[in-house]
């Protein structure tokens, strides 16, 4: 993908899926690639739309939640592209889990009852709901992996004051609430996701993208409690399959691993699956959308221009 230069620019940021342009001392753009990463490392090959994807389910949900925190966001002028206000970010990211998958589950299965300072119940089978959600932060590494953390340890480090955690708990567990709600009302359930929040002066708000198959599992509601009783996989809509692709294919980020060849086939059905998410989640068919970049440019400039 292009890299941009726009008019008033001070600062340029890749990400492993997104790239960031600091516009002022106020603003940012951020324009959501094709890449796809898992176990922190980016796969050699672009998903097609995964950028448009990303960019609608997060701009809906953002809008979907505003009256419980405030957003960064403030345009969608293009369908990979977010304009919105520039946060001093909490480096974080508040993961919630409404069930024993994922990472949770490979931390509980190898025996341990205890993720990020919190207690796991004894007796659960994976995919199981916690009797609550638990909230299992990670730190927010620039490069490499980011880091399971207590929340102990986020207030001993300087990562958020007591009372700064206080708030940005609440708000995770309201927010999630809020994402199971829309999920269910799909025939959904969102099993486990995570917010990035940040602030501007004392002023706590949601950055980034929420409740977009990157960032957060679903199960299909039907026939989940009959695959749990007869302990069978369930049903789900996220990039886990991705991931378990590659664990298939001996790789996990390690070092000396080699990242599996990508043929067309799966590129395609990693696509659809994208595409399939977006419409079970938002209820609307999904309309691809390309722009040139010089297209994309003119109308992120023209965008800023009445900012």
């Amino acid at each position: 993908m292009t890299s941009f230069n726009f008019p008033d620019q001070t600062a340029f940021y890749k990400g492993k899926v997104r790239d960031v342009y600091s516009i002022g001392n106020n603003l940012l753009v951020m324009i959501a690639s094709n890449r796809i990463s898992a176990f922190d490392v980016i796969l050699p090959r672009p998903i097609p739309f995964k950028g448009q994807v990303l960019t609608q389910i997060a701009a809906y949900m953002l809008h979907a939640t505003k009256d419980i925190c405030a957003n960064w966001l403030l345009s969608t002028p293009a369908p990979n592209v977010s304009i919105g206000k520039r946060c001093e970010p909490f480096k974080i990211e508040m993961v919630v889990r409404g069930n024993l998958t994922g990472h949770a589950w490979r931390t509980y299965s190898s025996g341990s009852r205890t993720l990020c300072g919190v207690t796991m119940p004894d007796g659960m089978k994976e995919n199981d709901y916690f009797p609550s959600p638990i909230i299992t932060p990670s730190t927010k590494a620039a490069e490499g992996h980011d880091e399971d953390i207590s929340a102990e340890a986020i207030i001993s480090q300087g990562l958020a004051t007591a009372d700064e955690w206080k708030k940005l708990s609440a708000l995770t567990l309201q927010l999630f609430e809020r994402g199971k709600e829309i999920a269910a009302k799909q025939g959904l359930i969102l099993v486990d996701t995570k917010y990035e929040f940040g602030k501007i002066g004392d002023e706590i708000f949601l950055m980034d993208e929420i409740h977009t198959p990157d960032s957060s599992r679903y199960f299909y509601a039907d026939g989940f409690e009959e695959r749990q009783q007869k302990g069978e996989r369930q049903k789900q809509l996220s990039k886990e399959f991705v991931r378990e692709w590659l664990i298939a294919n001996n790789f996990m980020g390690k070092e000396g691993q080699t990242v599996p060849v990508m043929d067309d086939e799966w590129v395609d059905v990693i696509s659809k699956r994208y595409i399939e998410l977006y419409e079970k989640v938002i209820g609307e068919k999904f309309v691809p959308q390309e722009l040139s970049d010089d297209a994309t440019e003119k109308i992120i400039i023209d965008t800023l221009k009445n900012l």
